[in-house]
């Protein structure tokens, strides 16, 4: 089954760190964190992708392009005409990756309307955003997706804590010191979806500006047809420069959850 990914936006909130690459281009451990989402699809054996493309897309499209020069030493012989051999150690992938062009300035529910074609007589796709990674069992996400009857299941994950919390009593004595913790209140979306394929009846095609976490998604929920899936695994967005130096330090240090 298809996987679309959200890989239009700007990115204004994590400007500064690369100017000149489009968010999902960011990189984790010097590749783009798109190819790190992309990678735990392939792993979990879907590797068919639609590519919703805005913003600079085609640094995107030239990444793949040149993908293999690009992710691996490789030699070029001009005695033969300017033959290229990638080195045998490269890592190789068996994905197949539609790049859609969906505008500079499309909003996201806009975005997946204009690769409907793209989908064509599919039942059901996956679909999340270009900027999050996470150890989510996609497998078990699509299954329960086919136990719900419904239009869209969620992913429901606790939010990483920003802060840390002290639990302690009245007198003032600490008993708990917990450095940045997961929050423990309620769940946000994860960005990691099942959608069946009757939600583009609640797409117009004639709007660049329909924001689908607004109307489209709610319009789903309050209709009784949205299931969240519970994940208490790991998961992280790449808003903010501090996410950035977040995900990096994980993966440098070799802590890195969504690539095991």
């Amino acid at each position: 089954m298809r996987v679309v990914i959200l890989c239009g936006g700007q990115g204004t909130r994590i400007r500064g760190i690369a100017d000149d690459l489009p968010k999902p281009m960011i990189p984790i451990g010097g590749v783009p964190i798109l190819w790190h989402i992309m990678n735990g699809y392939a792993k979990a054996g879907f590797n068919d992708f639609v590519l919703c493309l805005g913003y600079k897309s085609h640094v995107i499209k030239d990444f793949f392009l040149n993908y293999n020069t690009r992710m691996a030493d490789f030699s070029i012989d001009f005695g033969r005409g300017g033959a290229v051999t990638v080195d045998s150690a490269a890592k190789k992938i068996d994905w197949k990756i539609t790049l859609v062009e969906t505008g500079d300035n499309t909003l996201t529910g806009s975005r997946l309307k204009r690769v409907e074609r793209y989908i064509g007589s599919d039942p059901e796709f996956m679909f999340t955003y270009g900027d999050g990674v996470s150890d989510i069992d996609l497998n078990a996400l699509l299954a329960f997706h086919r136990t719900q009857n419904a239009v869209v299941t969620v992913s429901g994950v606790r939010p990483p804590g920003r802060f840390g919390e002290i639990e302690h009593n009245s007198s003032g004595r600490v008993k708990e010191f917990n450095e940045k913790p997961q929050a423990t209140g309620g769940r946000i979306s994860g960005g990691f979806f099942v959608c069946d394929r009757h939600i583009f009846d609640y797409l117009d095609a004639k709007r660049e500006d329909q924001v689908l976490e607004a109307e489209p998604l709610q319009r789903i929920a309050r209709e009784g047809k949205m299931a969240m899936f519970t994940h208490d695994g790991f998961w992280q967005c790449m808003d903010t420069y501090r996410d950035y130096a977040l995900l990096n330090e994980i993966y440098e240090a070799g802590r890195a959850p969504w690539t095991r």
